[in-house]
């Protein structure tokens, strides 16, 4: 078998972005992902199989910290988590980036500030192909450049709702969106929030950063194909192999680098596994899993006839509470029909729900999780053990808290709440944090190992803090700050 010089292990955000930022150095890159490509059926906009049967739901078991299983709700596919994600695009605010004072905590400074990042999100944006408005949201960081295309449009009932949040002094502003709202209609009038995407229109790490790597002949995807290991050489400084397994063979690569991008779990869990990039004791440790609560405004008197919804947000609250310390920020959810939420109410007739539906809008209220080593990634006899204790809870309390009172100034006399449980995927990060010390993280600020010269993880493990926005933009520009890193210091073109 012919021997890479770079193998990337995953293709979500993390891996298909810096494949595409390292196309260009002509480097021979293989990409190894477990999963296969979703394709067009008929259940990729069947609410009832998506959210009652959850048929895109993975045969997999994780462990509590007691020992109980569950299904965790991540995805092994090419594109990864992004294929069913939101598809919001958020750049954390500039003072995400330093040291922040919560009410349960300090959010740990990054090794650099947001300037450092800021043309690497514009970058990201374009390669994103991100649909949005400058303007709008006064907490958002400068931009040195504009969005490629403008917003995606409220529909009617939206754009209605939206006024009535500016009349209660809210700031609501258009969300970023990496849609192609016209070819995702198309597809079947549905909302994309976590529906599966076969290129539909929906801007994910396949159809867009995967789409542009694999246009070069030096880039090859090899699918149904699950790393097991890797090993060092003989004094430990550097990962002589990558083993996996593809067709029911074991298999091993010996490339010059290794860029791992599994996911905030599974990197931890394949670097433990290995006993690998350790020194500092924290990989699987400070693992972060977003605050989230979905609430339901009710209005008997207003028809939600929106098809997909999820077109604003706004940070009012996010660094200003009644104290003056972060609650967190608040965006639409995709449009909720009385078929999705009878997946999260099975006892509840579907028609009550639909009726319900009809008069309602859906929000998604997330607040910061902060990094604690106790919680943690361990792997027992082969299998993922996940110890989490939500952190924050003060400021996420009082951030639903503050939509209730501001929804009902809005005109919503009823308004429902529902925390995403401890089982759900709500941006899992931080297991490989990056920062300076090797004695506290195990990669540097270029996502390099500190034990290793010839790795790197490049996925939402590094983060070392979780803002209170969805994390996706932000793995995808540090993941083409670290290819221009490589290109010009491991593989000049």
């Amino acid at each position: 078998m012919d021997q890479p010089d770079i193998v990337i292990v995953g293709s979500g955000i993390g891996g298909a972005t810096i494949a595409a930022g390292l196309a260009l150095s002509g480097a021979n890159i293989r990409i190894l992902e477990r999963g296969e490509r979703l394709v067009a059926r008929p259940e990729n906009r069947d609410p009832r199989a998506i959210f009652q049967r959850g048929v895109f739901r993975p045969k997999e078991s994780w462990y509590d910290r007691d020992g109980r299983p569950f299904s965790p709700g991540n995805y092994y596919n090419v594109g990864g988590n992004s294929k069913f994600y939101g598809a919001v695009l958020l750049r954390f605010r500039r003072e995400d980036f330093g040291a922040v004072q919560h009410y349960d905590g300090v959010s740990p400074a990054w090794p650099f500030a947001y300037d450092e990042l800021e043309p690497w999100y514009g970058k990201a944006e374009q390669l994103y192909q991100v649909r949005g408005a400058l303007g709008d949201d006064p907490t958002e960081p400068a931009h040195s450049t504009g969005y490629p295309y403008p917003p995606v449009p409220d529909e009617p009932a939206i754009a209605a709702v939206r006024t009535r949040l500016a009349k209660a002094g809210l700031h609501p502003a258009s969300l970023p969106l990496g849609i192609d709202i016209e070819r995702w209609l198309a597809g079947g009038r549905t909302p994309w929030d976590a529906h599966p995407d076969a290129d539909s229109g929906k801007m994910d790490a396949e159809s867009t950063a995967l789409a542009e790597a694999l246009t070069f002949p030096n880039v090859t995807l090899e699918t149904g194909s699950r790393v097991t290991r890797l090993t060092t050489g003989p004094d430990g400084r550097a990962i002589e192999a990558v083993h996996y397994e593809s067709a029911g063979e074991a298999r091993d690569l010996r490339p010059k680098l290794v860029i791992l991008a599994a996911g905030a779990v599974q990197s931890a869990a394949l670097l433990l596994t290995s006993g690998t990039a350790n020194s500092s004791g924290q990989v699987g440790r400070n693992f972060m899993n977003h605050n989230a609560t979905a609430i339901i405004a009710v209005d008997p008197f207003m028809r939600n006839d929106a098809v997909y919804q999820k077109t604003f947000g706004f940070n009012d609250f996010y660094f200003d509470g009644d104290d003056g310390l972060p609650l967190g920020n608040v965006q639409l959810l995709g449009r909720v029909s009385g078929a999705i939420l009878k997946g999260s109410v099975p006892a509840a007739p579907e028609a009550l729900l639909s009726l319900m539906s009809r008069h309602a809008v859906d929000f998604y209220a997330m607040s910061e999780d902060l990094p604690m080593p106790h919680n943690r990634v361990h792997v027992e006899h082969g299998r993922i053990n996940l110890e989490w204790t939500r952190t924050n809870q003060t400021a996420h309390t009082k951030l639903v808290a503050k939509m209730r009172k501001v929804l009902r100034r809005a005109g919503f006399p009823l308004v429902l709440s529902r925390a995403f449980d401890n089982r759900t995927p709500s941006h899992q990060c931080g297991t490989v944090r990056m920062g300076s010390d090797p004695a506290s993280a195990p990669l540097d600020p270029f996502c390099r190992s500190h034990d290793h010269a010839n790795l790197f993880v490049v996925d939402a493990s590094f983060l070392p803090s979780s803002a209170a926005v969805n994390p996706s933009l932000t793995i995808a520009a540090q993941a083409l700050r670290v290819a221009h890193h490589i290109r010009t210091e491991d593989f000049r073109a």
